[in-house]
């Protein structure tokens, strides 16, 4: 990456930034979608970087969250629809575009639906599920197993 920028959304999201209240965090995640699609108009693999980090921190910092309205689950949800495509758009490395989804496994459970975007490759997507499928697999198979008892 070229360009070293101080994202402006970073230091707001700490683990349990927000309490439990909901107001807040949306309206940070806002904020932090604003900053990234301004990035991307100009930087597009700099705003995928921002996009990554905003990921990372955004389970942490809203873990303490109430989400019995459903307020911060559409708002994490819409930010993941919007930051996918400039994480999958960012014309980067394989290796680059590896070493992104290492960092993006962690965060998988908010993710699994756009998985095969972020890859944006066949051939990584491929090499992907081979590695997912046996986790999955006996994941699903203990699940099941759990559920007879």
């Amino acid at each position: 990456m070229a360009t070293s920028y101080k994202w402006q959304f970073a230091p707001r999201f700490r683990r349990n930034a927000f309490g439990w209240k909901s107001a807040t965090p949306i309206k940070r995640i806002k904020e932090a979608l604003t900053e990234m699609k301004a990035v991307a108009k100009m930087e597009p693999v700099l705003a995928a970087e921002g996009a990554l980090l905003f990921l990372e921190k955004l389970a942490p910092a809203i873990e303490q969250v109430d989400s019995s309205s459903g307020g911060i689950g559409s708002a994490v949800n819409r930010a993941i629809e919007t930051v996918v495509p400039i994480i999958a758009k960012a014309d980067v490395s394989r290796a680059v575009r590896e070493k992104w989804l290492d960092r993006l496994w962690d965060a998988l459970q908010y993710l699994g639906e756009f998985w095969g975007d972020l890859c944006a490759t066949p051939e990584i997507a491929a090499q992907w599920a081979d590695y997912m499928s046996p986790k999955l697999t006996t994941m699903w198979d203990h699940c099941a197993r759990s559920r007879e008892y």
